[in-house]
Formats: C-alpha cells, sequence, structure tokens
C-alpha cells in the first residue's frame, strides 16, 4: 500500500508545539500520526506533504519518504491521510477506497486515483481535496480531527487505550517483575519489555486503563505509574508519580508529579514540581520545583495564547504547552493555559509567568524581553544535544534561524504588551 500524510492549513493552530515538525509528528497515544500509520497499514511506499519550511529537516530525518513530491502521487493509488487525525488502528481495516472518510466536513482520508494527481500540487490540499471527495461516497470517519494542542490532550487517555489494544508487544515480564512491584488490576493490560529494568516497590496501577513500558526504561523504585498510560524506550523515571493519560516519549528523564500530560521525547523533568494536561517538545529542560496550573479557581473553561491570539479551548482542564529547547529555572510557576515558545530561557522571580512567551525570548527576574542571542541559543541546543548522542544538523539549524526571524514580530507584539501591563499595574 501507498499512503502519504499531508498537513492541511490548520496546522499553523498547532504552534509553539509545531513549529519544528509537522502536526503528524506530534504524539497523541503511543505513536504520532506518521508513526502509527506506518505500523498499522502494509506500507510499501510513502510520502509526506509538509509546509515547505519543514522540508528539508524532513527529508534529513526520514530519507525513505518522498517529501512534497507531487509527481509521485501519478505512479499508483495512494491513501492519502489527514495528519491531525486521531483514529483507533483496529479501524484502519475498514477503509474503503471508493469511500472519503470525513470528520466534522474535513477530509480525515481519501483513496487517490493516480488520474487525479494532477488535480494535487504542494500547496493546494485544502481546495483540491474537497473537489475530489465529492466524487467519493462520504462515510463517518472513525477517531477525531485534533484542531488545536489541548485537543491531543484531551484524546490522549482514549487513543492510550486503544493503541495498547492493538499494538502485538510479544514477550512480557510482568510475570517476572511481579515478584517484587505492585500490580493493581489485570495483569494482561501491563506490558513490561523484557529489556525494562524496574526497581522493588514500584506500583503499576492498571484498574483504569493499560500501562506500557518499552524497551530500556528504568522505572526507580518509589514510583507510582496510574493507567493509562506509556512510558517510551529508554526513558528514565525517578521516584515518580505518574498518573492516568499520560505520555512519556522515549529518551525523557521524569520525576516528580505528572498527570494528563505528554511528553514528546528528549524532555528532562528530573526534578519534583508538578505538570499537568500540557504538551512539552524535546529538548526542554524543566528546572527544580517547575509546576504549572492546568485549573482555574473558578472551574472556568481555559483561553490559551497561540502565537500570541488568545484562543477559547472549551476545556475546563489545559496545563501548559512548552517548544523544543526550552529552560526553565528553578521555581518556575506557569498559570493555566500557558504557550511557551522555543528556545525560551524562564528565570522567574516567584510569581506566577506570563501566559505567552514567544519562541527566543526571556523572563529575566520577572522582566519579559528578547532572548539571548541567536548564536549563544544554538550552542546551548548543541550541547544538549551531544549529551544524548544527537547532532544539531545544518538543516535544523537553518530551520530555528527562519523560526527566529518569521517570531520576530510576535515577540515584538508580546514584549510591548507586557510592558504596557507592567506600567499599568505600577
Amino acid at each position: 500500500m501507498r499512503i502519504a500524510i499531508f498537513e492541511d492549513e490548520s496546522a499553523t493552530n498547532f504552534a509553539p508545539i509545531a513549529l519544528l515538525r509537522p502536526v503528524f509528528e506530534l504524539l497523541c497515544g503511543h505513536f504520532s500520526t506518521r508513526e502509527r500509520a506506518l505500523e498499522f497499514f502494509p506500507v510499501s511506499d510513502w510520502a509526506a506533504f509538509v509546509r515547505p519550511e519543514l522540508a528539508d529537516v524532513y527529508r534529513e530525518e526520514h530519507p525513505g519518504c518522498r517529501v512534497n513530491n507531487a509527481d509521485w502521487l501519478h505512479a499508483g493509488s495512494t491513501l492519502l491521510i489527514n495528519g491531525r487525525w486521531l483514529a483507533d488502528p483496529a479501524t484502519y481495516a475498514t477503509i474503503r477506497p471508493d469511500s472519503v472518510g470525513i470528520i466534522d466536513g474535513t477530509v480525515a482520508y481519501l483513496t487517490l486515483d493516480p488520474l487525479e494527481a494532477a488535480l494535487i500540487s504542494g500547496d493546494n490540499w485544502d481546495d483540491a481535496l474537497p473537489q475530489i471527495a465529492r466524487t467519493r461516497t462520504p462515510v463517518n470517519a472513525p477517531g477525531k480531527l485534533a484542531r488545536y494542542p489541548w485537543d491531543l490532550i484531551h484524546h490522549n487517555p482514549d487513543q492510550l487505550r486503544a493503541d495498547f489494544a492493538a499494538r502485538d508487544f510479544g514477550l512480557s515480564q510482568v510475570e517476572e517483575q511481579g515478584q517484587h512491584i505492585a500490580i493493581l488490576g489485570p495483569a494482561d493490560q501491563i506490558f513490561i519489555d523484557p529489556s525494562a529494568s524496574i526497581d522493588p516497590f514500584v506500583v503499576i496501577d492498571a484498574r483504569k486503563g493499560p500501562v506500557s513500558i518499552d524497551a530500556g526504561a528504568m522505572i526507580q523504585a518509589f514510583t507510582r505509574l496510574e493507567g493509562p498510560c506509556h512510558v517510551g524506550a529508554k526513558s528514565q523515571l525517578f521516584r515518580a508519580n505518574v498518573r492516568e493519560g499520560t505520555t512519556i516519549g522515549p529518551v525523557c528523564r521524569v520525576g516528580g508529579e505528572i498527570e494528563g500530560a505528554i511528553l514528546h521525547g528528549y524532555v528532562n523533568k528530573y526534578h519534583d514540581g508538578f505538570l499537568g494536561h500540557s504538551y512539552v517538545c524535546p529538548w526542554v529542560n524543566l528546572g527544580a520545583l517547575t509546576t504549572n496550573s492546568d485549573l482555574k479557581n473558578d472551574y472556568s473553561t481555559v483561553r490559551v495564547p497561540l502565537s500570541g491570539d488568545s484562543i477559547e479551548s472549551g476545556e475546563m482542564k489545559v496545563g501548559c504547552f512548552i517548544g523544543d529547547h526550552t529552560k526553565t529555572a528553578i521555581g518556575s510557576l506557569f498559570n493555566t493555559g500557558s504557550s511557551i515558545g522555543i528556545m525560551s530561557l524562564i528565570l522567574p522571580d516567584g510569581e506566577l509567568l506570563p501566559k505567552h512567551v514567544p519562541s527566543f525570548s526571556r523572563i529575566w527576574h520577572g522582566e519579559l524581553i528578547d532572548g539571548l542571542p541567536l548564536e549563544k541559543g544554538l550552542a546551548t541546543a548543541r550541547a544538549a544535544m551531544e549529551r544524548r548522542s544527537k547532532r544539531l544538523t545544518s538543516a535544523q539549524e537553518i530551520l530555528l534561524r527562519r523560526v527566529h526571524a518569521t517570531t520576530q514580530a510576535e515577540r515584538d507584539r508580546a514584549i510591548g504588551r507586557f510592558a504596557e501591563r507592567t506600567a499599568t499595574v505600577s
């Protein structure tokens, strides 16, 4: 089967967590949409259609993928998958080539005939797909289309359950580990990879949903895992209280309390502090006692400032969304529904931080100011990545420089607004 995963115009709603990656690389459940498709479809060849600024980095990361290559669509029948589609993998088998899957009036999937490929170019998906969809039998697609970052958090518990049920895990060491850890709930709802290391006095509670621990993970004593949750490969948990609805991606270092959150991968949250209903991108370091609020005192729904524009989430529990390479110092306190851009530096002064911290900016003793020189930020990124045997490539550096330039106006507006509010209060 040939598949092509595409971004539509709504992908821009996922700043700051999708500034450096296509929306279909964001985690929900055990996988990103791309990983889920490649895992559960019988894929022979695949393509991706992404925002132009992401193309070079994506080609570098996925050399076997045809990136933004519209000519490739002429070579055979291709299943087109909306990158925002969150679905139970078990429903993939129900897709019929003569149908179009629709969610809230938007195409979730469609099988493209080679003769129709001429209607699609690299930048007209939102115009071409509705035209092609009119020639298909419309069906209600299973699952959801994420619209904003908080949708990933909202749907994560159900997606964790679906992904667990769909995976063929193979050998598990639940019985062997059961001699020195506490298991609550059905053992068949727990998977522990044979290469994972779990200390005594760990509690795994599967009464509300499944728990999975992937290869090479390390779970320290006095950690509690409450399902549904997932611990990615080579992640380490240090006396952590992981509550339901949490996904911890690969190679994370995690301590403290986490609830209903997604750590994309390569996140350092070693110390105590609460992280709730939040999405944290790679190479973020959360200093000791960094904590966020995810619930307002009056229990009203939360507004989130995405790219500086306040958006009504419709959700009562929303934490923070933190972009790549951001660092927080000891005692950072994030308000409900905060948006923190990429490569930002947070040095608090004991009060709640602004809800909107643009990319490449600083909180410096209570003031929102422009960030450190970009070259210093890039040097820090290189050092952090080298600590995990990764390298900042030239394509990634070019993308960071481009995002730095394109977010300058957002930065200027936010700093100006902050200065005005501070002057009014004083």
